[in-house]
């Protein structure tokens, strides 16, 4: 599986951390996104101007560019870093045959209009099979990717040589790379964890301290395990990095944006004024909606899960959900 051209689609955080990571190497990499501005402004400068601008993005080994239809025509593997909200929007005006790709996702979200994870989406919208979709998750954050720090990174893909192509384009001296073949598992986990956090910022903002959050934590990761084995029962480990890790790292990193979505709710900041202080985009406040529809047809005891949905689509007290919140945990 030598000699893929590689194409990164998405200008955010997690794009420009992966894209920083494959440059080393990658020989044929595109990087794609949507705001021309900020393609001009890379070619020039050779720096994001919106996420992690202190990357430095070498467009000697990189093409950086606007046009969607011909980079995900030429390339051979294609890496989704946009937003899931507005996935579709980007994805769906492309009239082309994607069959043939391969597809990995660093989404970690739904498409909301349709309740699907990624891997499911790509599936069913552009019959991909299922063993040409793979997932890229934590637990990271692209902030400490791009400090360098050493990380880890979890490939999820049913095809075992091409989990391992992506992890080999991946690894580098800070980073170091775990394989699965749990896609529904890992990309599930991935999203429920964005809830979570935005739980455990609310409890922040709400004054809660670490004893409480010990408990939240402790009671999400078996919230999490109750879904997934509802959802897609097999074998898996939740301890596992893929799951527990991811679900520590952010619901307790100042870098997440989960978290720090959450705590201006639980300050009482609306929705809209939470969304436009961050400037950015948290995932969780999409994803719980997703996942409280997807719940309807499994119904699982998902307390913290119910408890997000209530305050930021039902716009309930945080302080009184969370007091009846914690009177379910144990």
């Amino acid at each position: 599986m030598s000699n893929k051209k590689i194409a990164v689609l998405g200008g955010g955080s997690w794009a420009t951390a992966i894209v920083s990571i494959l440059s080393n190497n990658v020989d044929e990499l595109v990087w794609c996104m949507r705001n021309e501005s900020a393609v001009q402004h890379i070619k020039q400068t050779h720096h994001n101007p919106n996420y992690l601008v202190g990357v430095s993005i070498n467009t000697d080994k990189i093409s950086v560019s606007s046009d969607f239809k011909t980079t995900c025509e030429h390339a051979d593997v294609i890496i989704l870093a946009i937003p899931s909200a507005f996935l579709h929007a980007a994805l769906g005006a492309l009239d082309l045959d994607l069959s043939k790709k391969i597809f990995f996702s660093a989404v970690k979200g739904i498409i909301p209009e349709y309740n699907q994870i990624v891997g499911e989406y790509i599936q069913n919208q552009y019959k991909v099979p299922l063993h040409q979709i793979g997932v890229i998750t934590g637990p990271c954050h692209a902030e400490e990717v791009a400090l360098e720090r050493l990380s880890y990174l979890t490939v999820a893909c049913q095809d075992n040589l091409v989990a391992e192509f992506m992890s080999n384009q991946l690894r580098c001296n800070f980073i170091k790379v775990i394989t699965s073949d749990d896609i529904y598992g890992t990309e599930y986990s991935a999203v429920l964890k964005n809830v979570v956090a935005v739980a455990a910022g609310i409890a922040h903002g709400l004054g809660y301290g670490d004893n409480f959050l010990s408990v939240l934590i402790s009671n999400a990761i078996r919230e999490i395990q109750r879904f997934l084995d509802a959802v897609h029962p097999i074998n898996r480990e939740i301890k596992d990095s893929a799951y527990l890790g991811d679900l520590l790292v952010t619901a307790y990193s100042k870098f997440s944006r989960n978290r720090t979505f959450g705590t201006y709710i639980g300050k009482g900041y609306s929705v809209r004024a939470a969304q436009l202080d961050m400037n950015m985009i948290a995932e969780g406040y999409y994803a719980v909606k997703s996942i409280h529809e997807i719940n309807k047809e499994h119904g699982v005891l998902m307390p913290i899960t119910d408890a997000v949905y209530h305050i930021v689509y039902e716009k309930t007290s945080p302080r009184i959900e969370f007091k009846q919140l914690s009177d379910q945990l144990d």
